[in-house]
């Protein structure tokens, strides 16, 4: 893991987070936002503790916000293939490729860093275990991904209606576990994972 120093005032610094490691289907979605420190959003927090409307409605403000902001993910199949560790890690690698302004350094949540080199260049990057919490630009981040993520599990919900994806947005909920039973996995569904295995 790389070195990191706190960021200076000033730096274009983006928050990156994901949303969907724990699911049986679906991707992982990771999102990267760097935030105008000039143009404060009130109300950032974990988005695990906000409500689906007041992050439909955050999600909103940071889009139109935003310095910038961008997603990445890592479909079903690349779970299994890499493991969701991985596949984690590279849907973020994928959210920092994908923003329109190189940032200075990027803080990630959790205990790990992606790979942050490019054609040889490397950010700084800096892991906060609890940072969707405690910094601003990763909670945007965690708020910006999970909206995404459920709204791909909406529109996966109107190709696999059986599942109950735009419910439970593939986590292994009672009636999620016992439709797999009924039906078996489709393409969306992680082969990898226990549950799925067992449906097979």
């Amino acid at each position: 893991m790389q070195q990191a120093r706190p960021f200076e005032l000033g730096e274009l610094v983006a928050g990156v987070d994901e949303a969907g490691r724990g699911p049986l289907a679906g991707p992982v979605v990771a999102s990267a936002v760097i935030l105008d420190p000039d143009d404060r959003i009130e109300g950032l927090a974990d988005s695990k503790r906000l409500t689906a409307r007041r992050r439909t409605r955050l999600a909103d403000e940071i889009r139109r916000r935003a310095v910038c902001w961008s997603v990445g993910w890592a479909q079903s199949g690349e779970i299994d293939e890499l493991n969701i560790l991985a596949a984690t890690m590279l849907a973020m690698r994928r959210a920092i490729a994908n923003l329109t302004v190189t940032p200075t350094g990027v803080q990630v949540d959790g205990n790990r860093l992606p790979d942050l080199e490019w054609d040889g260049v490397r950010i700084e990057g800096e892991a906060i275990v609890g940072g969707d919490a405690t910094i601003e630009a990763i909670s945007a981040a965690s708020i910006v991904a999970k909206t995404t993520r459920d709204g791909i599990m909406e529109f996966l919900d109107r190709m696999h209606p059986e599942y109950g994806f735009a419910q439970h947005k593939g986590y292994g909920t009672e009636v999620h576990v016992q439709r797999l039973r009924e039906y078996g996995p489709c393409a969306q569904h992680r082969t990898s994972f226990a549950p799925v295995r067992a449906s097979v």
